[in-house]
């Protein structure tokens, strides 16, 4: 329906570009504030993934927040990614998954990947990312 009235939606200027995109997608307010909770400040690196899989996942009691978690952990490891891998950047595939994609062409479902961690802790978010790197 068309509402006339109520104006046009404001997007994000934000979610048009690669940085943007990337801006956004780093957000995870939900891990974030777990972490730091725990002990744990999530600066952007390989090392934050290590101490991350050591916390105590106290979150697996509620299965709401369990899968909010593993979606900000998918994108938190992606963002880490994207930020230390030369030529890893976001991609938005048509579905509206964000993935990885590395310089390969190579592309990661990095939020699966977090909601595997967040419902059973494996794999780690650091071993994921040493293969990526690798890679």
């Amino acid at each position: 329906m068309n509402f006339p009235f109520l104006g046009r939606r404001r997007e994000d200027p934000r979610a048009h570009d690669a940085e943007g995109i990337g801006e956004l997608l780093a957000d995870c307010d939900l891990l974030r504030t777990q972490a730091l909770r725990e002990g744990v400040r999530l600066d952007d690196s390989a090392v934050s993934l290590e101490q991350l899989d050591q916390i105590l996942p106290r979150w697996r009691a509620d299965e709401e927040i369990q899968t909010w978690l593993g979606n900000d952990a998918g994108l938190y490891l992606g963002t880490v990614i994207v930020r230390t891998v030369p030529g890893a950047l976001w991609a938005i595939r048509s579905d509206g998954q964000p993935v990885v994609r590395l310089a390969s062409g190579r592309e990661f479902d990095v939020v699966a990947s977090g909601h595997a961690w967040a419902a059973d802790g494996v794999p780690e978010l650091s071993q994921l990312y040493g293969e990526v790197a690798e890679a």
